[in-house]
């Protein structure tokens, strides 16, 4: 049997059991997982190890080399993207032949393709939950300097996140990687996934038997609105005077409660001879929330999740002043071993093993607030939970819907 050039991140198996010597489509053996994918360009299959599992693709060797560095570099700038573990170069075979290379990623935990929100010819009910994931997505790719270069529908899986959706990055073929990208490439980059998913919404609709004028086709554009009113936003400069400096801190706060870092600002005088200062400010990732939650407890969640569960955090400092006393490092171990744990050990029993336990909790912390509202008082967690329990686990209600309880 013929054995690859393997080159594997630590962590993840070596990979060398499989059957290197035919195209993956011919793979048998217990390793093989049946798992929903969308459309591709290249062969694609799930592999199951101790480790976890694994998306394994095939391409041509440029191709595989290129994506495996690219997805490697990006996921060292953006949070959002799927993470490449192994590339595989089967030297034996043309170079150019589609199987020459194969990329090893991480199967995304908890994701679901967009087929998975269709309904009819569009995104339903939760449309604007998509539109504003996918713009978020590219916002951040390209204050990243990553020019994407295939956006597309079938190239981005997404995830629940609290009240929202949250967009992740799985295929890096055509990505290059810049310091700082230029406006005009922003644009050709919007243009083409513009064109790229109302292509998707065309497909889309004829599967179905919809109509194509009653097809999703403006979907881009309006992904494209607001990825422009994100990135101008992002990026706006305020004129700060002697007496507003509680502006300074209010640009920051706005900016966090988008999601987003703020890796430094700037206060550049304006050169008109008087006391105004122009800020400008450099915006990192969007994981502010996360990376607080991450830091304070060592809890793993997307950025809305981690916003629902630092609010609960803050509740429970609130309810318990005489452990708050100790600092906040200390409650927060506290909380995370009298409240978090053994909740999030009761979700992960009582929900499905294809559902995210850590969006299970933040559905209960959106419920237990619905209730405290409409019965007008605090509700004590564990009440609060059993509650829960009990009307099914309700989730955060679509657009249209109303209260969960």
């Amino acid at each position: 049997m013929s054995t690859p050039y393997l080159h594997v991140r630590p962590g993840h198996p070596d990979f060398l059991d499989l059957d290197w010597d035919a195209p993956i489509n011919d793979w048998e053996g217990p390793r093989l997982v049946d798992l929903p994918t969308g459309v591709h360009r290249h062969p694609v299959r799930f592999l199951a190890y101790e480790e976890g599992l694994y998306a394994i693709k095939e391409l041509p060797l440029r191709l595989a080399l290129h994506e495996f560095e690219m997805l490697r570099t990006l996921a060292t700038r953006v949070r959002n993207v799927v993470k490449a573990v192994a590339v595989a170069e089967r030297r034996w075979l043309n170079p150019h032949t589609e199987g020459a290379g194969v990329v090893m990623t991480e199967y995304v935990q908890f994701a679901f393709s967009y087929r998975e929100l269709i309904t009819g010819g569009g995104f339903g009910a939760r449309r604007n939950q998509m539109l504003d994931a996918f713009a978020g997505l590219l916002v951040e790719l390209h204050l990243a300097g990553c020019f994407w270069g295939d956006c597309s529908l079938s190239n981005v899986l997404y995830r629940y996140d609290a009240a929202t959706i949250e967009a992740v990055m799985i295929d890096g073929e055509t990505v290059r990687l810049y310091d700082v990208l230029t406006d005009g490439q922003r644009i050709e980059d919007i243009d083409i996934m513009i064109l790229n998913v109302a292509g998707g919404m065309a497909d889309i609709a004829a599967s179905q038997g919809v109509d194509l004028d009653e097809a999703d086709l403006s979907l881009g554009e309006d992904i494209a609105a607001r990825y422009y009113g994100l990135w101008d936003e992002l990026n706006d400069q305020i004129e700060v005077g002697p007496d507003e400096r509680y502006r300074i801190r209010e640009r920051v706060e706005r900016l966090n409660d988008l999601g987003f870092e703020v890796d430094d600002f700037e206060l550049v005088p304006t050169g008109d001879g008087g006391s105004l200062l122009r800020m400008q400010v450099a915006v990192g990732g969007r994981n502010y929330h996360a990376s607080r939650l991450r830091e304070l407890t060592r809890i793993e969640a997307s950025e809305n999740q981690a916003r629902q569960i630092l609010s609960d955090l803050q509740y429970y400092e609130a309810t318990h002043p005489a452990k708050s006393a100790t600092g906040k490092a200390v409650a927060a171990i506290q909380w995370r071993v009298e409240v978090f744990e053994p909740i999030l050990a009761r979700i992960a029993e009582t929900m499905g093993p294809d559902d995210d336990p850590v969006q299970g909790y933040a559905n209960f912390l959106h419920y237990r607030f619905a209730l405290a509202a409409a019965q007008g008082r605090d509700i004590p967690t564990q009440e609060a939970f059993e509650a829960w329990l009990e009307s099914d686990l309700p989730g955060y209600p679509l657009e249209g819907e109303g209260s969960v309880v």
